[in-house]
């Protein structure tokens, strides 16, 4: 089994993650209007008809602003909890408004989404893992600070779509307000380079192929900058980066080491049959 996912867009400007596999796809979050989302996946190749649902991490504008079009317009359920739903002033029918709860697995299909809760200045913000079979994709955006939760499933990731919003010094000379830039950097904010490129340094493991690092401070940070900090210690990894303005083309993620896992089986059985011959 694989994954097919894009970033649709990713910044302060909006967000919206797809993944899924050749029969069906969950939205994480949806931060661009209903015209965009559509727009961009059918310039990728993928039909609305494959999303399935809506998952929402948090109550913020940049994270929900098209969720409610989307929604209506395709029956869509939105998977969100209680106290992000209030918060959030999404106008949602009864039947469209779905819970969840923190490391509870839900099926979509052949796919499984799980929740775990992160640091984040919200109500009740949450980050997900995306499973198919013996792949998994986790979606770790708008985090405050490592923790747990987060290290344990980096760890179990094919690919990711981590955050990488600011470079320290960028931020510490720029222009924002000291309240602005002590809310980014105070732990309930978001990463900053170094903090995730030290994630990925101490917890990536063998099988993880793509990362895509996400939501990019407009102000305080440089693609090139990010991107060539992580390629120096990609060591095979994959590195892209989720732009704030348009998709990323379409990726196809699989487990490498099933696939080599099977290929050796092959062999050998190719091999007991020519020795048999």
């Amino acid at each position: 089994m694989s994954l097919f996912i894009s970033s649709l867009n990713s910044g302060s400007n909006g967000n919206c993650y797809y993944i899924g596999n050749q029969d069906e796809a969950v939205l994480i979050d949806g931060g661009i209007s209903c015209r965009e989302t559509e727009m961009r996946m059918k310039r990728i190749g993928l039909p609305m008809k494959r999303v399935r649902a809506i998952f929402v991490s948090h109550e913020h504008s940049d994270h929900i602003s098209g969720v409610t079009r989307l929604s209506k317009k395709y029956r869509l359920p939105v998977y969100i909890t209680k106290s992000t739903l209030q918060n959030g002033n999404l106008m949602l029918g009864e039947d469209l408004a779905l819970g969840f709860r923190a490391y509870e697995p839900i099926r979509i299909g052949n796919l499984s989404v799980t929740a775990f809760p992160k640091f984040h200045d919200a109500i009740d913000p949450h980050s997900f893992i995306i499973e198919s079979d013996t792949v998994k994709v986790g979606v770790f955006t708008d985090i405050g600070q490592t923790c747990e939760h987060l290290i344990k499933h980096f760890k179990q990731c094919n690919a990711v779509f981590l955050e990488s919003n600011y470079d320290e010094e960028m931020l510490e000379t720029g222009k924002y307000p000291w309240s602005l830039k002590n809310r980014i950097r105070g732990g309930r904010g978001h990463l900053s380079n170094a903090q995730a490129l030290q994630l990925f340094m101490e917890h990536k493991s063998a099988q993880l192929t793509h990362l895509f690092l996400s939501h990019l401070s407009k102000h305080n940070n440089s693609p090139k900058l990010v991107k060539d900090l992580f390629k120096k210690m990609a060591d095979g990894t994959e590195i892209i980066i989720a732009p704030r303005n348009k998709e990323t083309q379409l990726y196809h993620i699989r487990n490498i080491e099933v696939n080599r896992l099977q290929r050796t089986k092959s062999q050998r059985s190719q091999l007991q049959l020519t020795l048999f011959q």
